[in-house]
């Protein structure tokens, strides 16, 4: 989840490579500001599943390779291939088959196939490189952990929605990607703990650690190992220690490698989409409801102030200068939003979800293609050239998923 510093948005192609992106980069308009914004449900019943199936065939006409790999962009990147655009696809395929489409499981199960291609095989601990080409070699770049906790993510709902050596073959996998986690030397005492970034080791985001948390809390539901349950719990305490902010009720940005150990306070909608859903499944793990509580607390302060109440959906983050907003990283608080609801059953978490997808779908997607636009205003004005094979994944998943709860 590669995020984009401020002054290089000639770079966000390159650095789009991975999957914790080096933020900011112009996103949503600030309006968050700490105040409740109301709710209004959307006007017009939506079909959502009609919506991720129209994302899907874009996907399949534009970027789709005959490896089943996935251009990274139809522009400026349209030979190369990122690994968490990969397994994006792969998790919107896998919310595809479960909203009931079963005709995306011959794409899911063949680029999981493909996937193979970014395992580094000269390490024995393994671990997935960045980028590889469309078919498959030449894996390089470095190996980072929000793209190597996302992938172990993805694989255990691949696995949800299989069986056979299919569903097996996913669960060995995601248990490689936490293990490679575990083995890879980036968790030190530096700042107290903590994963790094990735293998340069520039800094100590929220979202890598948070993906890990994840990973290593649903592997231990699952299989019982109890070093799964110590790293959640390890994870979980540096996260709570070190980049919690109760002033705000939400995490932030990340701690930089530079010696100085300064904090960056920017607050992220998928920052905090995933700490919520990583204190869901910690929650589950060790039998302790408290943290479906601490999950509801960062979904109510994410909806303080990382939403927009003029247009109804998340910004990207908490900078008053940025503008655009982008279906990937925004769009993440849907699925934050869904996770909420999938355990109170509380109706106001689906009507931010929904909300958000139809704000993003009136900034960024193009009404003849169907397809999303990199970055754009919430108004729909200035949008990104690129069109992004992560946003295009992104999309088709928030819809799929909210497809289950549709109200016709």
């Amino acid at each position: 989840m590669r995020r984009f510093t401020l002054g290089l948005i000639a770079a966000v192609a390159i650095l789009a490579a991975s999957c914790g992106k080096d933020k900011p980069v112009t996103p949503g308009t600030g309006g968050g500001g700490g105040t409740k914004p109301p709710v209004n449900p959307p006007a017009e019943t939506t079909d959502y599943l009609a919506l991720a199936k129209e994302t899907r065939n874009f996907s399949n006409n534009n970027l789709l390779t005959s490896s089943f790999s996935y251009r990274a962009n139809t522009t400026t990147h349209a030979n190369n291939c990122y690994e968490w655009y990969n397994v994006s696809q792969i998790y919107a395929d896998a919310a595809l088959i479960a909203a009931g489409d079963a005709s995306a499981a011959t794409y899911m199960n063949r680029t999981f196939q493909f996937m193979e291609g970014f395992w580094d095989k000269t390490d024995m601990r393994g671990g997935y490189f960045a980028s590889v080409n469309l078919n498959g070699t030449g894996a390089a770049g470095d190996k980072f952990v929000d793209d190597n906790g996302l992938t172990g993510m993805v694989y255990l709902e691949a696995a949800e929605v299989t069986s056979g050596a299919d569903k097996a073959a996913y669960l060995a996998k995601a248990k490689a990607c936490a293990d490679w986690l575990i083995n890879s030397g980036l968790w030190d005492s530096t700042y107290g703990g903590g994963f790094w970034w990735n293998t340069a080791k520039p800094d100590k985001p929220t979202q890598s650690n948070g993906v890990a948390m994840q990973l290593f809390a649903k592997l231990y539901t699952l299989t019982g190992e109890t070093t799964y349950r110590d790293w959640a719990t390890k994870v979980n305490d540096w996260l709570r220690n070190n980049m919690f902010d109760s002033a705000s009720g939400l995490y932030i940005w990340k701690i930089d490698g530079n010696g100085a150990g300064t904090k960056h306070y920017e607050k992220f909608t998928y920052d905090n989409a995933i700490m919520l859903e990583a204190d869901i499944l910690y929650g589950e793990a060790i039998k302790d409801p408290s943290y479906l509580t601490k999950a509801q607390a960062i979904g109510n302060a994410m909806n303080a102030v990382l939403w927009n109440a003029q247009y109804k959906g998340y910004i990207f983050n908490t900078d008053p200068t940025q503008t655009r907003v982008n279906p990937a990283w925004c769009g993440w608080g849907t699925q934050g939003m869904i996770r909420l609801y999938e355990q109170d059953k509380n109706e106001k978490w689906l009507t931010y979800a929904r909300n958000n997808i139809d704000a993003l779908n009136k900034a960024a997607r193009n009404a003849d293609t169907k397809a999303y636009s990199f970055f754009a205003g919430f108004d729909g004005n200035n949008r990104a050239p690129e069109i992004e094979g992560v946003d295009q994944a992104w999309m088709q998943r928030t819809q799929a998923m909210m497809s289950k709860y549709d109200k016709k």
